[in-house]
């Protein structure tokens, strides 16, 4: 990797971080709040490409991992990894990966609806599942973990948007780092 991309990976990370700032909002009978940060999962994956992207959110959850209190309202640890929101979590690397990749397989037809059904599949698909299935092993059950869930959904939905719109906003202006990227193969 270059300077420049670990830089970027850097920036990511700690642009996932910042997001963490924005309040939560916990679901009493869940436990798992509803933060900005999965806005910078969707935006590591669709702007970095699915290597930067996925390092980017190893990165950051690394660092919450080792102590740091970077999740919304200031959790962090090794215990977030054993909570309700774990399921959630391990599938954000993963999610900013798929994200990337697709959105590398699709530049050159990439427009608004591409990249919102790029970051809806990554974004919400592919972090509800193994999150769901963690709340349900929990002893939820699946049905009340699905219903549950299904708060997120609206928001997620909005931060779909918001990154698909950085990402061709970018792209258009040539400013998109999987761009620059592909430019210089």
């Amino acid at each position: 990797m270059s300077t420049k991309d670990l830089v970027l990976v850097a920036l990511f990370a700690a642009l996932i971080a910042v997001l963490g700032i924005f309040p939560a909002i916990t679901i009493p009978v869940l436990l798992v709040p509803i933060t900005a940060q999965t806005l910078g999962v969707m935006l590591a994956g669709s702007l970095l490409g699915a290597t930067r992207g996925g390092l980017a959110v190893l990165v950051f959850l690394i660092l919450v991992a080792v102590g740091l209190p970077l999740l919304a309202g200031g959790r962090g640890g090794l215990g977030v990894f054993g909570g309700p929101s774990a399921g959630f979590l391990i599938a954000w690397p993963v999610a900013a990966f798929v994200i990337g990749w697709l959105t590398e397989r699709a530049w050159t037809r990439y427009g608004l609806v591409t990249a919102l059904g790029i970051n809806l599949f990554g974004g919400i698909v592919l972090i509800y599942v193994p999150g769901i299935v963690w709340l349900a092993a929990g002893g939820l059950g699946f049905g009340q973990a699905t219903a549950l869930s299904s708060a997120f959904v609206p928001g997620d939905v909005l931060k779909a948007v918001l990154a698909s719109l950085v990402s061709v906003t970018l792209r258009r202006y040539r400013q998109h780092p999987i761009a620059e990227k592909r430019a210089k193969a």
